[in-house]
């Protein structure tokens, strides 16, 4: 199959199976905060891996892809419905931390720039010569 068949049907799987568990999965142990951030599919169809990104803690996360995989079977048949195509990929999910790590990399040139703020502040206040006021006394004894 064509590449780009293959990434649109993929886009529209995303779009899909991103829909149904927003707004059909009824599962309490799916986080509010969980999106689709892509699909990919093999090129025969046969298998779609549904990458999820899962705001929360560790146990959240976890909770959230167990709830995911029990439910592969039941977005799958909505998958079934709404793809026109002669076979339904098979769904797989995984977690996606590639949000999380992009948040830790900022955070980390964040504290970095700051840091060479400091550095740049301190420097300059030891390397300026030292003002008096008109008085001759020091401008920090005022």
């Amino acid at each position: 199959m064509k590449k780009f068949r293959i990434e649109k049907v993929a886009s529209v799987v995303r779009q899909i199976v991103s829909d149904a568990i927003r707004d059909r999965l009824q599962d309490p142990r799916v986080s509010s905060m969980t999106s689709v951030t892509r699909v990919e599919l093999s090129p025969d169809l046969e298998w779609a891996k549904v990458h999820v990104s899962i705001l929360g803690g560790a146990t959240v996360q976890k909770t959230t892809m167990a709830a995911l995989t029990s439910a592969a079977g039941y977005i799958q048949g909505i998958l079934a419905r709404s793809l026109h195509t002669r076979q339904c990929p098979r769904l797989v999910f995984l977690l996606d931390d590639s949000l999380k790590r992009s948040n830790e990399v900022t955070q980390m040139i964040d504290d970095s720039m700051r840091e060479l703020e400091d550095d740049d502040t301190r420097s300059t206040r030891a390397t300026a010569p030292e003002t008096q006021s008109r008085d001759g006394a020091h401008p920090d004894e005022e």
